[in-house]
């Protein structure tokens, strides 16, 4: 294969963006290289499909976590996606850009990475169906759906019951506030998911210079004399050396990225040094820092239909089948998260700290090698979630073995610090809250998770101890920052102590924002592209 200006690795969230990005003037031969194969399939495409994908290891890594003690123990299950579009196509397509004060924050760390500076970058990706505004964009090439028609009844009560507690509704999270409660945007477009293989892959893909490579794992970078030139991979059995003129660019995400820097030589020495690795870089921070939301589900039996009654019988899916295909309705155009919000566990949190999920819908009965939410419970079921914004507790990435085909070690810490249980243990308390409004209350025949019984704050710790997990967001594994004792990356996303090497995904981020985390990884590979570009000048 011919050399190329830009070699990117993992064709995910932001890898989409920088491929459609970097090959946009057709000056520059762009070559992308995907471990996983193809987002055309179904299941990819069906918004409420995502179920199916939570453990099937064509198009997921399937990661899993030590034993968490916070987590009572517990090896989590961690998906990412591995297929083109990355977790953006498997996720849950919740469109949540976090709140402004999180990207002042990113911006001391780096400069160029303020609210200002982001906003305009977030503006200038989205196509809106809300339409254009301040805070909005329209007419990029990410359509985001206002997500405005077709929702389940009980949305409107728990918005209802939500204001009754004292949380406002919110008509737009990525406007002016986040506080309150409201309906989620998604990436969905006309009822297929919107994933960034869809909205800025797949129509790069017509141009000559932009090369895709799927089923080839990178298994590490090629530095010579302290400069990246280009990535050894595996394919179809056989490893390849594939060269870079300008720049090699790593987009594995939180877990991938840092795993490839430590398997190139560059991250903890005697980490490195214990595997039989060359150090080429000694940092202590690749791998370090990691960040992730953990989250619990409140559930309840209800009076009133939800989505049970619907997806639970053979009529049922049936019939939503058949909207779905002849009309593009129904419930598996959206996703099942059709509203939630932001809070603040007290008055003294200077900004949100807790999200919230409302699901019309139930799956307390598992099923082996999938996440139910195509077969849910067979009663009316109700499940509000909620999750931790800025979370304290870190953990950690780092290789297993030298063998670049192993899983790394994934320590998420969950719960470890006395911030995250304090947290926690009141934003749980305003589940029952919201629940205990008359606009819920009514409707509600009993509480089945965690249960009634379930009231002294020991017993309400042990719950979420024993039935939280990751909300899918790990961050910040390779940060960027100005002071080189803390991060990898500087605030142009190259990887210190090495030439023409950079890092443009959510290891990146200085710090996990507030809310779900597509869009930001989004946002970073948009930014992060102009700076290639920059310096290529």
């Amino acid at each position: 294969m011919e050399d190329s200006d830009y070699i990117i690795v993992g064709a995910g969230s932001a890898g989409c963006v920088l491929a459609e990005r970097l090959s946009a003037s057709g000056r520059h031969r762009v070559t992308l290289i995907e471990a996983g194969g193809s987002d055309r399939r179904f299941y990819v495409q069906l918004p409420l499909g995502y179920g199916k994908l939570f453990y099937d290891p064509a198009v997921n890594w399937m990661y899993r976590t030590e034993p968490d003690p916070g987590l009572a123990g517990a090896r989590d299950h961690w998906p990412r996606g591995k297929l083109l579009g990355g977790s953006s196509s498997i996720n849950a397509m919740v469109w949540i850009r976090g709140h402004r004060a999180d990207y002042d924050e990113w911006g001391q760390a780096a400069p160029g990475w303020g609210w200002d500076a982001c906003l305009n970058a977030y503006r200038a990706i989205e196509d809106n169906e809300a339409g254009a505004d301040a805070w909005r964009g329209q007419g990029g090439p990410l359509f985001i759906s206002a997500n405005r028609q077709g929702l389940h009844p009980l949305v409107q009560n728990y918005i209802a019951a939500c204001a009754q507690a004292g949380l406002r509704e919110n008509p737009d999270f990525n406007g002016a506030e986040q506080d309150g409660a409201g309906v989620y945007q998604m990436t969905i477009k006309g009822a297929r998911r919107n994933s960034t293989a869809r909205a800025f892959l797949r129509p790069a893909m017509r141009r000559r210079n932009l090369h895709v490579l799927t089923k080839a794992q990178v298994t590490r970078v090629l530095i010579e004399g302290g400069r990246a030139v280009g990535v050894e991979l595996r394919r179809a059995g056989q490893v390849e050396i594939l060269r870079a003129r300008g720049e090699v660019i790593l987009s594995g995400g939180a877990i991938n990225s840092p795993q490839l820097l430590h398997l190139s030589g560059i991250g903890p020495g005697g980490l490195l040094q214990g595997m039989g690795l060359p150090v080429l870089v000694d940092n202590p921070n690749v791998g370090k820092h990691l960040s992730d939301h953990q989250g619990i589900n409140y559930t309840w039996a209800m009076t009133v239909p939800t989505y049970n009654d619907v997806l639970r019988p053979w009529w049922g899916k049936l019939l939503s089948g058949a909207q779905y295909l002849l009309a593009g309705r129904g419930p598996l155009a959206k996703s099942i998260n059709h509203a939630g919000g932001f809070f603040r566990t007290d008055p003294g949190q200077p900004r949100p700290n807790m999200q919230l999920y409302m699901q019309a819908f139930s799956t307390l009965i598992p099923r082996d090698g999938e996440r139910p939410i195509l077969s849910p419970d067979p009663w009316s079921g109700l499940s509000i979630g909620l999750s931790n914004c800025r979370p304290t507790s870190r953990g950690e990435i780092r290789i297993a073995s030298p063998d670049p085909l192993a899983h790394p070690v994934i320590v998420a810490n969950a719960f470890s610090t006395q911030n995250d249980v304090d947290e926690m243990l009141a934003a749980v308390k305003f589940l029952r809250k919201i629940a205990a409004q008359p606009a819920m209350a009514r409707l509600i025949r009993e509480e089945l998770r965690p249960g009634p019984s379930i009231t002294e704050d020991a017993d309400l710790i042990a719950d979420f101890r024993a039935r939280s997990g990751t909300v899918y967001h790990p961050s910040c594994t390779c940060r960027m920052g100005s002071d080189p004792a803390l991060s990898v990356l500087d605030a142009r996303l190259r990887v210190r102590g090495v030439d023409r090497l950079r890092v443009i995904d959510a290891s990146s981020f200085p710090n996990l924002i507030a809310g779900n985390t597509n869009a930001p990884a989004i946002l970073v590979g948009w930014k992060g592209a102009a700076l290639v570009l920059e310096d290529a000048r």
